[in-house]
């Protein structure tokens, strides 16, 4: 019963980076709905869970690398949202309009909880490299959920009524599938093929007509400027912890890219370098330590703008994560403190109870929450700023836009992790930021990927895996805002919401002109 519905989700899993197979999302969220047609809630939530097992086993296979136990129970959570959305889709009426809604739903629910949410392994981001990514300007990610899995309900209506029309020349009442369907559960009329006919063409249709709407609307306004921006990676060994690192090692690699930097493109120096997150780890404060003056000093050398990651321990239990912007001058113009934690990996929540269910020595200090829009205002722009994790949630990109940020910059750093898993989902995250928010963006990592990244998707610069790189390009700065920064995801949220509704309200309408009695 439950292989469809895991077959599906490995379709889904498969779309998104490193495999990159956009296609398949549709094919999958296509089986699924063929799946659980006439399913009864309990089957239907036991399908819905099977289809996330099938999209997080491999979505989030990364997980596994830091605790086995962990990476389990994170895919098994992880694979309820799913679950819940397809509880949510009527068993009988208007499967092709609900399921995509219902799964926005359960991506929404996904984005905020627990702990803050986990929009990584979204099907979202395997869409950041096909033809709908450009509808992220309309309503971001969750957009992109909901076109993904109409398309493949539209495609599995038209499929369905391909099936029965190919039947209809036996004048009889034809089930759409070859299965016993529930108890109670009448066989679909012929007529059911027109339905499912218009259903599917009508779903397909809405999917072009908001592609295209997307394409016309306000793209983050004309160019206002350009910049030559440096992104520096100081290259290493990946797959290692920070503890097993030397701060010094990092930094003293950092410092190596950025001597580079003069000879770079024929010696036309950037006006803005962005260093990644927490290549300056300190025991204590920034100010007045040595590491400030280097830093001051490779500002005044360069003349440019500089963003730079910084951590600061503060006592035995706490540190904070920061991006600190300087001037050409050397002086320190500001800071960013990350503000969406990564939990179990930056803090514990609640570690009194964890405690008791698993080692937490590699977490031995909590991140301080930080609070703020994101903005370093610089000579060389207004930069919204994101510290990695950050990059994959929506609302980290447009509050600094709101708040007059012309150009995105993301220090990151993926060195714990073995394979390209998570830095290519997280390209695919700039992906969608730069087309959500209408900026082009500028992503810095130790050991890659480092990126840059226009308003329309394109990537104009990456760096490779765990070498020594120095990604340069010229950026234009915009002021405009796109439908997205304006409005945010809270329209997709309440219009999938509604339709959800909608689509219960005319099966229980059906089934209570189903069990009148005849006259």
């Amino acid at each position: 019963m439950t292989l469809p519905s895991v077959v599906a989700g490995l379709l889904m899993a498969l779309s998104l980076p490193p495999w990159g197979w956009w296609p398949l999302a549709f094919v999958g969220a296509a089986v699924f709905c063929w799946r659980i047609d006439g399913l009864r809630a309990r089957a239907r939530l036991a399908a819905g869970w099977a289809l996330g097992i099938g999209m997080f086993v491999p979505g989030l296979w990364w997980a596994l690398s830091f605790n086995v136990y962990g990476g389990i129970v994170l895919m098994a959570a992880e694979a309820l949202a799913p679950a819940l959305g397809a509880l949510a889709v009527p068993p009988r009426r208007g499967r092709v309009l609900a399921l995509p809604a219902a799964m926005v739903l359960a991506e929404w629910l996904r984005d905020t909880a627990p702990f803050g949410g986990l929009p990584m392994g979204s099907v979202a981001l395997g869409q950041a490299a096909g033809p709908l990514a450009v509808a992220a300007r309309l309503g971001g990610p969750l957009l992109l959920v909901g076109l993904t899995w109409l398309v493949g309900s539209g495609l599995a209506a038209l499929a369905e009524a391909a099936v029965a029309a190919r039947h209809a020349g036996d004048g009889r009442r034809l089930a759409l599938r070859e299965r016993p369907r529930p108890p109670g559960t009448p066989q679909p009329p012929l007529r059911a093929t027109s339905r499912l006919l218009a259903a599917g063409a009508a779903a397909l249709l809405a999917v072009v007509a908001v592609v295209v709407a997307a394409g016309l609307s306000p793209d983050g306004g004309p160019d206002a400027g350009t910049v030559r921006v440096a992104s520096v990676q100081g290259g290493g060994r990946r797959g290692v912890s920070q503890a097993e690192v030397a701060a010094s090692t990092v930094f003293a690699a950092q410092l190596a890219a950025t001597a580079a930097i003069p000879a770079h493109d024929g010696g036309h120096p950037p006006t803005l370098v962005v260093w990644p997150e927490d290549v300056v780890a300190l025991p204590g404060p920034l100010a007045g330590s040595p590491a400030r003056a280097v830093l001051q000093a490779t500002a005044r050398r360069l003349h440019a703008s500089m963003v730079v990651g910084v951590t600061e321990d503060v006592g035995a239990t706490h540190f904070r994560n920061e991006a600190v912007a300087l001037s050409p001058s050397g002086a320190v113009l500001g800071h960013y403190e990350k503000v969406h934690r990564v939990p179990f990996g930056e803090y514990v929540p609640d570690r009194g109870f964890f405690s008791h269910l698993a080692n937490l020595s590699a977490v031995p200090r909590d991140a301080i929450p930080g609070h703020g829009d994101g903005i370093l205002a610089t000579p060389a722009a207004r930069l919204g700023t994101m510290i990695s994790f950050e990059v994959f949630f929506s609302g980290r990109g447009r509050d600094p836009v709101r708040h007059g940020a012309d150009l995105l910059v993301v220090p990151t750093n993926t060195s714990s992790y073995v394979t390209s898993q998570v830095p290519s989902q997280e390209i695919a995250a700039d992906r969608l930021q730069a087309i959500a928010e209408g900026r082009y963006l500028v992503q810095a990592a130790p050991t890659g990927y480092s990126d840059v990244v226009t308003p329309n998707g394109t990537v104009l610069g990456r760096s490779p895996l765990g070498r020594r790189s120095v990604v340069v390009a010229d950026v234009a700065l915009r002021h405009g805002l796109t439908a997205f920064a304006r409005g945010g995801s809270l329209p997709v949220g309440v219009a999938a919401a509604a339709a959800v509704a909608a689509a219960w309200a005319a099966d229980v309408g059906r089934r209570r002109r189903s069990a009148r009695p005849a006259d």
